[in-house]
């Protein structure tokens, strides 16, 4: 049995004439009859009962109509869910993110893939640094946008710069070091950091240490936050400064006032981590393709001051 088979019944039983619905399916009366023979003879009932003045449906091919319709309608929309699963326009992407690093691209990015794409949900992954590399390299996570691993770069793991930004040291507005218009870092390295953990954020303590080496000074990290969220409540109720991304000031606002760093031009990037054996579908090839366009644009606008 196959799907023409059904086609042509229910051409028939839809017509119940056999001209008709040869007529209406382009193919020749003799075979279309031939066809719906061969169905009753692999079913091994009567579908219609034939006379000189047309056909009618059995009891049989009524209830056969009813399930036909069912299985041609949802081969239809698997078919169509297959073709806009190649598009890139059907789907579900596992994406893990930072809320820190990607508060300022991945907003508008999710706008515009639902907008392109309104049939691919995406399900985000709040994780640490470490969380999201196990989940590219397991397959749980088809996407990251994580900040670039430069100081040790995780094996099987692919890095795509979107966006890069400087540091600035943040505090309490009350803090001493805010009255001053920068810091230098063997001053900075005098009072208590706040910063993220070890454990779950590694390239940020090698990003300090990369920072320091210069002025020979090791910098002390004596608070370590799980978070974003959780440094900025750290800051606000003064344990100490902390060395955070430009992007720190969408998060914090102005909870906190923020100062240059003099004596280093340290940056760091965030963009798209994917597994080298992994597969990425045509959806998030399509999203990285968006990821793309939103960083060029906030280039754009930040160029323009």
């Amino acid at each position: 049995m196959e799907l023409r088979h059904l086609r042509y019944f229910v051409a028939v039983a839809e017509a119940l004439n056999f001209t008709k619905a040869a007529a209406a399916l382009r193919v020749a009366q003799p075979a279309l009859s031939r066809q719906v023979q061969d169905l009753e003879d692999e079913l091994g009932v009567d579908l219609f009962k034939r006379s000189p003045r047309g056909v009618t449906l059995t009891a049989e091919g009524k209830l056969f109509l009813d399930e036909t319709r069912e299985i041609l309608k949802r081969t239809e929309e698997s078919v169509g869910k297959v073709r806009a699963l190649a598009r890139g326009e059907f789907g579900t992407l596992h994406i893990g993110y930072a809320p820190a690093p990607s508060v300022e691209i991945l907003p508008p990015s999710m706008a515009a893939l639902k907008k392109a794409a309104p049939g691919v949900s995406v399900v985000l992954h709040d994780l640490a640094e470490d969380k999201m590399i196990a989940g590219l390299t397991d397959g749980s996570l088809e996407l990251a946008i994580t900040v670039d691993q430069t100081g040790q770069p995780a094996p099987g793991i692919i890095f795509e710069e979107l966006m890069r930004y400087p540091f600035c040291l943040a505090m309490a507005a009350g803090h001493p070091l805010a009255k001053r218009k920068s810091i230098p870092l063997k001053e900075i390295a005098t009072h208590p950091l706040v910063g993220l953990s070890r454990s779950g954020y590694a390239e940020y303590h090698r990003i300090l240490e990369r920072m320091f080496a210069p002025v020979g000074v090791a910098p002390q990290v004596t608070t370590e936050c799980d978070g974003s969220t959780s440094i900025l409540t750290e800051l606000e109720v003064g344990n100490g400064v902390a060395i955070v991304s430009q992007l720190f000031r969408v998060i914090a606002g102005k909870r906190l006032v923020y100062r240059p760093i003099s004596g280093t031009d340290e940056s760091h990037a965030i963009g798209i981590a994917r597994a080298t054996k992994g597969d990425v579908t045509p959806a998030g090839e399509k999203f990285c393709d968006i990821l793309r366009t939103t960083a060029s644009e906030i280039r754009g606008k930040s160029s323009k001051g």
